[in-house]
């Protein structure tokens, strides 16, 4: 099958799956945000983020070593899923010790067990998945993300509604949904092929380590520069400050989807593909579409902020509108990074993409420390937006190192100059700037379409 082909397949496939689990985060917001208080959704938002930095900590990040290795076909893979789970179980072990610190987080102690089980099932359950991706069951993948939502719903009715377990309820049903979701990947794939301490090979676990082990950093860092302003918020201004600010968050998660369903396909396409001019190509024409579809999602979504806000949260979290453009425009270059660090995995070059991130987060925590107690939750997010934006520009520069991408820097400019308008315009509330939205976001869309519209030629031969 041709190369773009095989990446829109499975781009494709791993959308049914993702689209439909992620999606529940949009659907189920009107739900969270009526049965919940923006205090109490504040402190479930720092439960689950908690929970966010905890799962690498607590797996040594052995998840980004279950799918990078478990690529290649020519190793072992008995020795590559068995180290998996073994260094998990060792991992939640740990955690177990530590839960006296864990105690100690005020905002959450009383929640901590749960916490403990919530990453240890996460943990599990992306293994599995990770696993079974990387052995090429990609429908099983889908099937297992269209699994997830209806178990999340479910159980969100019957602890929420049902029961009126409050954010217990919350964090009760995700550790169920896991628990389900590994138990239906384990069992349909028949992984327990995959056990056997005896084929444990220890060249394959020392490379599992030394690629995963730099990357633990690097997501305590990208959790900085994401999640620490919550935390600041939280402490500085309020739970229900916090609470607006993760409503806010969720608007541009629409574009994260997106980005993380065609990473998921990318990852697969990227390690596979052979020769260093070949190479430079397949990943120039692929980043050439992937800003495209990344500026017109962008533009599309500050465009209805407002609209948006409206339709998905009930009135208490309305404000949270003001706060998406630049949280819009922070998540664009975080995707635009994070395709970049692709080139890192494929040279197994963890170590940039923990260096790279670092940088970002170092200026990510001094420009909260300064902006939020000053501007409040418009510091947190401004602040965001200029950490993914000086981590795309490192990595933009360094990663030429090892592939050459080919930039159209015109386009690439002048998307950049309409969003951030379209971004100003709208918080501003400048006279008659729905109409100003309405044109600049057109204008993204017609310059962005052509290279969109030239793959969806070439793959489906129109």
């Amino acid at each position: 099958m041709d190369k773009y082909k095989k990446l829109a397949s499975n781009t494709f496939i791993f959308a049914l799956g993702t689209f439909s689990s992620k999606v529940l985060v949009f659907l189920m917001m009107p739900f969270y945000t009526r049965v919940m208080s923006s205090e109490s959704y504040g402190i479930v938002d720092i439960i689950v983020q908690t929970c966010t930095l905890l799962i690498p900590l607590a797996s040594i990040g052995i998840n980004n070593g279950v799918i990078r290795f478990g690529l290649e076909r020519k190793l072992n893979q008995k020795s590559v899923f068995t180290f998996g789970f073994l260094t998990i179980m060792v991992g939640f072990g740990i955690m177990l010790l530590c839960r006296p610190l864990l105690l100690s987080i005020t905002v959450t102690s009383q929640y901590t067990d749960l916490m403990i089980f919530y990453v240890l099932m996460s943990c599990l359950q992306g293994l599995c998945s990770q696993f079974a991706r990387a052995r090429g069951y990609i429908r099983l993948y889908a099937i297992d993300g269209i699994f997830r939502t209806l178990m999340t719903i479910l159980l969100n009715v019957i602890f929420l509604v049902g029961f009126q377990m409050g954010i217990v309820g919350y964090i009760l049903s995700t550790i169920l949904t896991d628990a389900l979701s590994t138990v239906f990947i384990f069992l349909i794939a028949r992984l327990h092929r995959y056990f056997s301490l005896v084929s444990l090979k220890r060249s394959i676990a020392l490379g599992m380590l030394k690629y995963s082990i730099p990357l633990i950093p690097n997501t305590v860092c990208s959790w900085i520069i994401s999640i620490s302003d919550r935390y600041l918020i939280t402490y500085l201004i309020g739970s229900s400050a916090n609470g607006i600010y993760a409503i806010a968050n969720k608007i541009p998660t629409i574009l994260m989807i997106v980005a993380n369903i065609f990473s998921e396909a990318w990852q697969i396409s990227a390690v596979g593909e052979e020769g260093q001019a070949a190479r430079e190509r397949f990943f120039s024409k692929v980043l050439n579409v992937y800003q495209s579809v990344a500026f017109l999602t962008a533009a599309i979504l500050i465009a209805t902020a407002k609209i948006t806000t409206f339709l998905l949260a009930s009135p208490e979290f309305y404000e949270a509108w003001q706060y998406i453009p630049f949280l819009v425009l922070a998540t664009t270059f975080s995707c635009l990074a994070s395709f970049l660090s692709s080139v890192y995995m494929v040279e197994k070059k963890s170590i940039h993409t923990l260096i790279t991130t670092f940088l970002s987060a170092l200026l990510n925590i001094g420009l909260n420390i300064l902006w939020i107690p000053k501007y409040g939750i418009f510091g947190a997010a401004f602040a965001t937006f200029l950490s993914y934006l000086v981590m795309f520009f490192i990595r933009a520069i360094h990663t030429r190192k090892y592939i050459k991408i080919r930039w159209n820097f015109g386009k690439f400019l002048l998307n950049f100059i309409l969003v951030i308008i379209q971004s100003t315009l709208m918080m501003n509330e400048v006279p008659g700037w729905i109409f100003y939205e309405i044109f600049l976001a057109l204008f993204v869309v017609i310059i962005n379409m052509k290279p969109v519209m030239q793959s969806l030629r070439r793959i489906l031969k129109f």
